[in-house]
């Protein structure tokens, strides 16, 4: 890898030392991968992508697959699956970084699906960068399929904040018995930039949750739309919350669906979309910062 390569891959994958596993993919190749004894990763056999097999009962690992596209032209497309057994409580990184310019395009498609058995805790944090001049074209669209198991909790963060052109974001989930699923999305639009997020959750197993938090900001021109279902099939909680911040000549448009099939299914979506405050900036500014960095802080804190 290059400097430039390098300094995507940090930021991807927040690394600073390579872990003890990983999968980490260049230009649509695999150029480095380490595995254990509890966790293995394999290569399909009959289309790009893994396949990653975690041992019932592991605990406090951390498994790193970041994607990294640096050629113009490029398509990228992997199929990533992973098989968790239970009793597993384990860090999942994901991500990828695009890196383009001029009149040239590149992109990236990862489809991840998770089979995580009973009794789990896993954290799983993706993140979604575009490096570049404003000329190229850097899309991304993301899949994630989850089937969670009976009393297991998935905590999904995903972030996409900055650069990238377009973007269609889905995730769909189904959840047994007393299984818990928290996801928390941070996006940041530009210029012309396009995004769609797409959440499908069904509440199958009695005592189920899901929450989801959405927190947007769209700038310049550029457009977001955030469109969710969740479907209660038993007795259940859902929420969904959709937060955004509109400037210059942005838009977002938030589509929430509940769908309620039990009678003991309780369900709650909140969409609030607004501009930052006059004197959210003004108190700033007393404290010494131009109007610009402390736009810059405000829209921080809110998509932390």
């Amino acid at each position: 890898m290059n400097e430039a390569e390098k300094k995507l891959l940090e930021e991807v994958s927040a690394l600073h030392e390579i872990p003890q596993i990983y999968n980490i993919r260049l230009n649509g190749k695999l150029v480095a991968r380490a595995v254990d004894s509890d966790v293995n990763i394999e290569s399909k056999a009959d289309k790009d992508g893994i396949n990653i097999y975690v041992k019932q009962g592991t605990k406090n690992k951390s498994v790193h697959i970041p994607v990294i596209v640096s050629q113009k032209d490029i398509k990228d497309k992997v199929f990533n699956d992973f098989y968790i057994e239970d009793n597993c409580d384990i860090l999942i990184v994901a991500g990828c970084g695009i890196s383009c310019n001029g009149n040239s395009s590149a992109g990236h498609n990862g489809i991840h699906s998770f089979y995580i058995g009973k009794n789990c805790n896993v954290r799983y944090v993706e993140k979604h960068i575009g490096d570049g001049d404003n000329l190229a074209k850097r899309e991304l669209d993301p899949v994630t399929n989850i089937v969670l198991g009976e009393n297991s909790t998935l905590k999904m963060e995903t972030s996409q904040l900055r650069g990238v052109t377009r973007s269609i974001r889905t995730t769909k989930a189904t959840l047994d018995k007393n299984a818990k699923l928290f996801i928390k999305e941070s996006m940041l639009t530009d210029d012309k930039d396009f995004v769609r997020s797409v959440f499908d959750v069904e509440l199958n197993g009695m005592d189920s949750k899901v929450d989801i938090v959405s927190r947007s900001v769209a700038q310049g021109s550029s457009r977001q739309e955030f469109v969710s279902t969740v479907s209660g099939k038993n007795k259940c909680f859902g929420h969904v919350e959709c937060d955004g911040i509109v400037s210059d000549g942005g838009m977002i448009l938030s589509t929430p669906t509940i769908v309620a099939e039990d009678k003991d299914a309780m369900l709650v979506h909140e969409a609030a979309i607004g501009k930052i405050s006059d004197s959210q900036i003004e108190k700033l500014m007393t404290l010494g910062l131009s109007k610009e960095d402390a736009e810059r802080e405000i829209i921080n804190g809110f998509l932390r």
